[in-house]
């Protein structure tokens, strides 16, 4: 998490909420970063105040509805022809750091490498905000190259921040319904994945799997909001008062139906955002009456592992890595040709 200068991070959601309450404006934090917190639905999100000079950070002329309200922002990369010309059975949109170049090239060379999985076709895609700090304009400038290279990135002109999670899951939602509404499916996954992507495509090519109306990963049901103000998944009631969050799917890697992006862009006009973007998707499915789906297998989606196994890892479809080079290590064993059981 980012924190101003002079502050803990524990601090910084109750220090804003109280010395912004009633100001519509926001505190200057510091030189390119700016967090504001309306006072209407006490939203704390961070903004770019890059100067006016550089029109890939210029802020909207007004704000609709709320902060992480997604066409509050604009594209500075769409890749807009990207399905123009196809129909994805599944595109997978991958959110990560501008700087993290690692971990795009890793997921490159392993489970985004492939645009045929099972006989379907697959589209992986990047999602980005921009960055701050004395190196913004390298740092963007090796976006650009990476973009010609690759034509793989679609870049957003929200401060890419951990606190900003939840403007930057909004905005795939709205480059979805916008640009690719004809994908079957889609998936969006966490840049520090394992993927079986095999797997996956075979689980949603069972004729049982819905459609419509579906999100499905790993389900979590009647959690707790954190309250405590050392986590990192702190929220203050300010921001949601309810004590626990409806079922949502772990942020992690998470798999719907192509109906449903403009939906929750749409449904998410009325609900107050805060900074746990996975179960901010729960609310709008709430919000759209529309009930999660368990995988057909639910052990296939796991979280963290503390050893690989090659057996293990032939059988499921996702799971947490603690680096890139892990990626490109499991992925290369696992497809050798030799019976990974």
């Amino acid at each position: 998490m980012w924190c101003p200068e002079g502050l803990r991070c524990q601090t910084v959601y109750s220090y804003f909420i109280n010395t912004t309450r009633g100001f519509s404006t926001g505190v200057t934090l510091h030189s390119t970063n700016r967090l504001l917190l309306q006072p209407t639905n006490l939203t704390l999100i961070e903004r770019s105040t890059a100067p006016s000079s550089e029109p890939l950070t210029a802020p909207p002329n007004s704000t609709e509805y709320h902060l992480a309200y997604p066409r509050n922002h604009r594209f500075i990369m769409d890749n807009a022809e990207a399905c123009k010309t196809r129909t994805p059975f599944l595109v997978l949109m991958v959110p990560v750091a501008p700087h993290n170049l690692e971990a795009r090239d890793a997921i490159r060379q392993t489970w985004g490498n492939q645009s045929v999985v099972q006989g379907e076709e697959v589209l992986t895609l990047f999602m980005l905000g921009i960055t701050a700090g004395d190196d913004a304009e390298q740092v963007q400038d090796r976006i650009k190259q990476e973009n010609l290279k690759h034509g793989d990135l679609i870049q957003s002109n929200f401060l890419d921040s951990y606190l900003n999670l939840t403007i930057k899951t909004m905005v795939i939602m709205d480059w979805l319904a916008t640009y690719c509404s004809t994908a079957a499916y889609s998936m969006k996954i966490d840049s520090d994945m394992f993927l079986n992507i095999d797997n996956l495509v075979i689980m949603l090519k069972k004729p049982d799997i819905p459609k419509g109306d579906y999100l499905t990963g790993m389900l979590m049901i009647d959690r707790p909001v954190v309250r405590s103000h050392d986590s990192k998944w702190y929220v203050p009631e300010e921001l949601f008062p309810e004590s626990t969050y409806p079922p949502y799917t772990l942020g992690m890697g998470y798999v719907f139906s192509n109906d449903l992006p403009g939906r929750l862009v749409e449904t998410s006009k009325s609900i107050k955002p805060f900074n746990i973007e996975d179960a901010y998707i729960g609310m709008c499915m709430r919000k759209l009456g529309i009930a999660l789906t368990s995988p057909p297998d639910p052990s296939q989606f796991r979280a963290y592992n503390t050893r690989y196994d090659r057996c293990e890892y032939s059988r499921i479809i996702t799971y947490i890595l603690g680096t890139s080079e892990e990626l490109i290590k499991y992925w290369t064993d696992l497809k050798k040709p030799e019976p990974p059981c």
